[in-house]
């Protein structure tokens, strides 16, 4: 039989009565009626006795919504608070913009990663119980001549000579969640709009095609150079262009390697609309300002979209495993291959942060 630590009793009325163990909490709204505790009988099956099971759900899960409650709370201040995106609200226009602020490579490594979710979680804390006044969610980039360059090479090379098939595996899927939550918009009713005012590089060319609007200024680059290491880029690209270009462009971007141009890419159909350099934020407000009494038609158009066209989680988590496969087949030569490009982004670095 168990046994209940019980504080201190005290008497009423010549009958020993006990507190509600401590051990309730706030499940003592639980408890029926109080009855006195008899000693003489065992304690424990008294106090179940007087516990009302549906009372008892009901507080936990009151708690449980208190706790939410809380969280969501966190997360809609830390939004405006999160170290590598810098987040600000326009009211005028229901738009969220952010701007990458990566730390050292403008690539994508697990703190930023981090943010993403953060940023991701933040957006429906703040917007999901009034959706209607977030229309646009604007990503650009602070870094001079880059959006992204992609997944963090440094961590790949690490995983793959310890032979860490699992950490590259956690990686991608983080990445590919990310990707699939904003290809869906969050589940909120607005625009989503991806502005590549620099380069857009293997992995930071997948989290841009994720988007709903790709506006490109003249001057920037696109691609998949993953190939130059024996790689494919395994977080999205093949299931976004495919759809998108045809599965035959998509192969042929990827396995070339080679770098677009944004009028090429508008060309292809990946990007909608390409202005002159330094005048992407205008154009995307102008973009906005164009089209702020179609907003409602706009977004169902892409819901449309994404109903003939579904991607699942499941596809891209499955591609993620293949990439996984293929890291660690990865020759001395392409690991060497990829640590040159490290160090290239390395000394770019520096002079990214003194532009700014």
């Amino acid at each position: 039989m168990s046994v209940l630590a019980l504080p201190k009793a005290y008497s009423v009325n010549q009958t020993a009565v006990y507190p509600v163990p401590f051990a309730l909490g706030t499940y003592a709204d639980g408890l029926k009626a109080a009855k006195p505790l008899d000693l003489r009988a065992p304690v424990a099956e008294q106090v179940a006795e007087q516990v009302d099971p549906r009372q008892f759900e009901a507080a936990r899960v009151a708690d449980g919504a208190r706790a939410n409650d809380k969280s969501a709370g966190e997360d809609a201040r830390r939004l405006f608070a999160l170290e590598q995106l810098e987040v600000s609200w326009e009211g005028e226009t229901g738009t969220l913009w952010t701007f990458m602020r990566p730390r050292g490579r403008p690539s994508y490594n697990p703190d930023f990663l981090e943010d993403f979710h953060a940023w991701q979680r933040g957006i429906l804390a703040a917007y999901g119980d009034r959706p209607g006044d977030l229309r646009y969610l604007v990503l650009g980039s602070r870094t001079p001549g880059v959006f992204n360059l992609g997944g963090d090479l440094n961590l790949f090379a690490a995983k793959i000579r310890e032979r860490n098939r699992q950490a590259l595996v956690d990686y991608g899927k983080s990445c590919v969640r990310i990707l699939h939550r904003n290809m869906n918009g969050l589940g909120l009713p607005m625009v989503t709009i991806g502005l590549a005012q620099g380069d857009a590089l293997g992995g930071g060319f997948e989290s841009l095609l994720s988007f709903n609007i790709i506006i490109a200024e003249r001057g920037a680059k696109f691609g998949f150079p993953e190939t130059l290491f024996g790689l494919f880029p395994g977080m999205g690209a093949y299931s976004l262009v495919a759809r998108r270009s045809g599965a035959a462009f998509a192969e042929e971007m990827m396995l070339s390697g080679r770098t677009y141009t944004a009028e090429e890419m508008k060309d292809a159909g990946l990007i909608h609309v390409v202005t002159e350099p330094g005048h992407g934020i205008e154009e995307v407000r102008d973009f906005i300002q164009r089209n702020r009494r179609r907003h409602t038609g706009m977004r169902a158009i892409f819901e449309a979209g994404r109903a003939v066209n579904p991607v699942s989680l499941a596809e891209l988590d499955h591609i993620v495993e293949i990439w996984a496969d293929a890291c660690l087949q990865l020759s001395d030569r392409d690991l060497k291959v990829m640590q040159r490009l490290v160090s290239a982004q390395n000394r770019l670095t520096p002079s990214l942060q003194a532009a700014e």
